[in-house]
Parts: C-alpha cells; sequence; structure tokens
C-alpha cells in the first residue's frame, strides 16, 4: 500500500475536523488527504483554499465515489452518523468515525454489525488513550511503581456546557443529539481511565440536571431548556479491585477543571489538566513514589510520544496517534486501534450509567414517599 488516501465528510473550515484530523494528516507521509465534503457548496470551496485540498464536494455521496480515497472519516453531528457510515460501509471504504458512534445502542449495535458483516476495517475517535502521559502511566502502573492499585478519582469540567451559548451550539444542551456532558466529555475520560487502569466490575451513576436552561447570547438572549444531565457522578469498583469514582460538571470551575489522582500501596500519580475535556488538552504528570512525602513532575521520556510528529499541538496530536495506529493497521492487519466493536462496548457502558442513574432516581423517590 502507498500513502493512504483519506477524505473526510464534515471538513469545513473551523470545524472539528480542521483543528485535529487536517494538520494530524497533513503532518504524517503515510496519509494524504484527498478530499472533503461539506453541505454547502461554500464551505468545500473555502476548504480548497484553506487546505489545498485535492476535491471537495457538497454531498458525501461523490466523496464517497473519488477512486483515491481508502479512509472516510465521519467528523459531523452525531444524528447523522448512522446515514453516513452506513453508505461509507457500503461503498467498502474503511471508517473512522467520531465519538460517539450513534445515538443510542441500538444504532451502534447495527453499524457495528454492518461494518463485520462488509468485512470493513473501522477506527472510533477515542483518542485520549494516546497521551504520552497515560502511555507512560500504564508502564509506570504495570511495572510496580506504585504498588497495587487501590483507588482512583477523577473530577473534571465539561467546560462548554455552561449558562450561555451561541445558536449553532445550543445541541450540546439537547439529549436527544448526541453531545451531551455524559456522551462527549465523562466518556472520553472514562475510556481513558478504562484503558488506564481497567474495566469497571460494577458500577452505580447518578445523572442531574445543575442547569435547567441556558441563554443563547447571539440570538437576542433567548433561554432555551437543557435536557441533558450536566453533572455526571460515577463510581464503582474496577475489576482488579480498585475504588473507583469520576465526577463531571456542566461549564467550568473557578478552581481545577481537571484532576485526575491514582492511589496505589506504594505511591500516587496525580494528572492535571487545563481544560477539562482530556481528549484534547495537554496533561501534566506528577507522581510520588516510596518514601516520598509529595508528589513532584515527572518528566514522560521521549519514546512515549511515538506516532506524534513534531510541532502539532493540542486535538490534532493525539488524533495523529490514533492515525499512526490505523495505518500499522492497514498495513500489517493487526487490530490496535479502537474501532466499532470497541466503541460497542462503550455505548454498552453509557446504557449501564443511565440506567444506573434512572435505578438511582427511583430508590429515592421511593424514600421520599
Amino acid at each position: 500500500m502507498s500513502t493512504i488516501g483519506v477524505g473526510i465528510i464534515g471538513g469545513s473550515p473551523g470545524g472539528w475536523a480542521s483543528i485535529s484530523h487536517i494538520p494530524a494528516l497533513m503532518a504524517l507521509p503515510d496519509f494524504t488527504l484527498r478530499a472533503v465534503s461539506t453541505s454547502r457548496r461554500e464551505s468545500a470551496e473555502a476548504a480548497v483554499r484553506e487546505f489545498g485540498v485535492e476535491a471537495a464536494f457538497d454531498n458525501h455521496a461523490a466523496l464517497l465515489a473519488h477512486p483515491g480515497i481508502d479512509i472516510v472519516v465521519v467528523a459531523v453531528k452525531v444524528p447523522h452518523h448512522r446515514e453516513l457510515i452506513s453508505a461509507a460501509i457500503e461503498a467498502g471504504k474503511t471508517v473512522y468515525s467520531e465519538w460517539p458512534l450513534a445515538l443510542n445502542l441500538a444504532d451502534a449495535t447495527e453499524l457495528t454489525q454492518r461494518a463485520d458483516a462488509a468485512g470493513v476495517r473501522t477506527a472510533i475517535g477515542l483518542q485520549g488513550r494516546y497521551h504520552p502521559e497515560l502511555r507512560y502511566v500504564r508502564d509506570l502502573i504495570q511495572d510496580g511503581r506504585i504498588g497495587r492499585v487501590i483507588g482512583t478519582s477523577l473530577v473534571a469540567s465539561g467546560m462548554v456546557w455552561n449558562g450561555q451559548t451561541t445558536k449553532a451550539h445550543t445541541y450540546w444542551y439537547d439529549e436527544t443529539q448526541g453531545a451531551t456532558p455524559l456522551s462527549g466529555a465523562a466518556l472520553h475520560a472514562i475510556d481513558a481511565l478504562n484503558v488506564t487502569l481497567g474495566e469497571f466490575d460494577h458500577l452505580s451513576a447518578n445523572l442531574v440536571r445543575g442547569r435547567r436552561e441556558v441563554t443563547v447570547t447571539d440570538d437576542g438572549n433567548t433561554i432555551v431548556p437543557v435536557t441533558a444531565p450536566d453533572q455526571i457522578s460515577v463510581i464503582g469498583t474496577l475489576q482488579n479491585g480498585a475504588a473507583a469514582s469520576v465526577f463531571y460538571r456542566g461549564g467550568a470551575s473557578r478552581g481545577d477543571n481537571f484532576r485526575w489522582e491514582i492511589n496505589g500501596t506504594d505511591g500516587d500519580i496525580v494528572l492535571t489538566a487545563p481544560w477539562g475535556n482530556i481528549q484534547v488538552t495537554d496533561l501534566t504528570l506528577q507522581a510520588g513514589f516510596g518514601e516520598d512525602a509529595t508528589v513532584s513532575k515527572l518528566e514522560v521520556p521521549a519514546e512515549y510520544s511515538a506516532g506524534i510528529p513534531d510541532g502539532l499541538v493540542g486535538p490534532a496530536r493525539n488524533v495523529a496517534a490514533l492515525y499512526t495506529h490505523l495505518g500499522r493497521d492497514l498495513r500489517e492487519g493487526t487490530r490496535t486501534a479502537p474501532d466499532f466493536t470497541y466503541a460497542h462496548t462503550r455505548h454498552q457502558l453509557m446504557n449501564a450509567i443511565v440506567n444506573s442513574s434512572r435505578q438511582t432516581a427511583s430508590s429515592s423517590a421511593d424514600l421520599a414517599r
């Protein structure tokens, strides 16, 4: 296989793909961005001017028909995933979908089964695991540097789900649109926790709507109801026996916006960040071992940045690492990048969190009677 041709559905300037996928692809020698498609001719032409892409279309069918495309990236709002991913599967393309894979577990199941039946390779945009700091942390834990992991706590902010928004982003607050604090910031972080420490053996959850309405500042300060819970609490026990707790709040805190502690019998690891969304922020790693009285900053060896080209910053860094793994998988027949089958397990986890919260609410109602 020569360079791998990529087409992005949802490649408008200023969109998510423009700050993550496109810089990553331009920095990776094994990939070539061959086409983008957008919903309007004007934005397609703007993509040609800004990115120098070979071809741009105002419909996804034309992109799927492009002969030089091996991977189709679906980087649009979640309600459109089912249609666009299905079309890419039918076209026989490798599909890289942004997370969440679908609006609900039923659609995620259907898309996973379609891809499997068609023999199509897939990838899901859960790139938080590729932080160099997390790669290093996994090795530190495996090497026994903090002894046996006995507990972990992660407290962070969803950042964008605050009391004000713009008209273009009101969908973030709508539980039916697939871009909620739970499906977005919280699940990215929980996935990174699971990849680092292991899956939940059991859990309980509480989902609360702390904000009942949001002000749309560019639409005459219109008030829009909030239907998505913006206070996410998950506690449980991991399969290794460690206690785990995760709390995500909508909006930003005047205190810390991301703090994750991993506590062991012989050491502690602390990961912090200025931004609460682990998949896009930079992490600072601190640790203390043995007789250390406090944690101190721990430098990450250079080899843990493998797959991340020099000069990439922000969201593009971990996306580039995911592409590196996907490219190797396609060349060597391996399966190291998270795929739709894995995404399906994350949807199952999300369902378990929602169902547990409903049970919590029901139990609380019974106690109040």
